[in-house]
């Protein structure tokens, strides 16, 4: 299964699991396949947790037009398409034909394949492209650190007032607050939590699910 959220114990973990929506056979044996095929990238997937969040958060404001950059093998996809209003779309922005080829066959086998479009390439060409209104109800990051800025001042005016954005890994694994650690992927999403702390166009909150996820409310 998929990550934990990291600030729990173990056990306080299973009990939060066991008093949530159930994640289903299609969820599942998506993270089953991550882990046994990817072993060495699966820690990258959301865990059930977070996609049970932002499956409801979707559902709770209403989005019909959602943008995801970083799609891995398709977890987070699912459950953001699951949550859309009907007729809504996600674009979904990645790099790699192989992982997003399982996210393909998932996307099929959860019903959601018709509300999703793929655009493989570099995230950052993909959005500097779309038209600049805003037209995004919900956006969701979790790509390359290092580019967090970047695809934040461009989704930021892309996305409608009352929209929601989501940004992944804000934690860094816990490394954010400790001084020792220099790693350039940490110090970016340091960077990254300063910039957005300080954006005075959205009102935002840190929450401790997964590795620290960041939502955001556009002004």
């Amino acid at each position: 299964m998929a990550r934990r959220s990291e600030q729990l114990s173990p056990e306080l973990h299973a009990y939060l699991i066991a008093h949530s929506s159930p994640v289903d056979e299609v969820l599942a044996a998506l993270a089953e396949e991550t882990l046994r095929r990817f072993p060495d990238s699966a820690q990258m997937q959301i865990g059930p947790e977070q996609g049970t969040f932002m499956t409801l958060l979707t559902r709770l404001a209403g989005a019909r037009r959602g943008i995801e950059v970083g799609t891995f093998t398709g977890y987070s996809s699912i459950c953001l398409a699951r949550g859309l209003g009907e007729g809504g779309r996600l674009i979904c922005c990645d790099v790699s034909e192989e992982w997003t080829s399982v996210a393909r066959a998932y996307w099929d086998k959860a019903g959601v394949a018709d509300r999703i479009e793929l655009r493989l390439g570099p995230a950052l060409g993909t959005l500097r492209a779309l038209p600049a209104e805003p037209a995004f109800d919900l956006a969701f990051i979790d790509a390359d650190k290092t580019g967090y800025i970047s695809y934040w001042e461009e989704i930021v005016p892309r996305t409608r007032p009352g929209g929601a954005i989501l940004v992944d890994n804000t934690f860094s694994g816990g490394r954010v607050t400790d001084p020792d650690s220099h790693n350039a992927t940490v110090q970016a999403i340091r960077d990254f939590n300063d910039h957005a702390a300080a954006d005075d166009r959205v009102e935002l909150v840190m929450l401790p699910i997964g590795d620290g996820l960041t939502l955001a409310r556009k002004r």
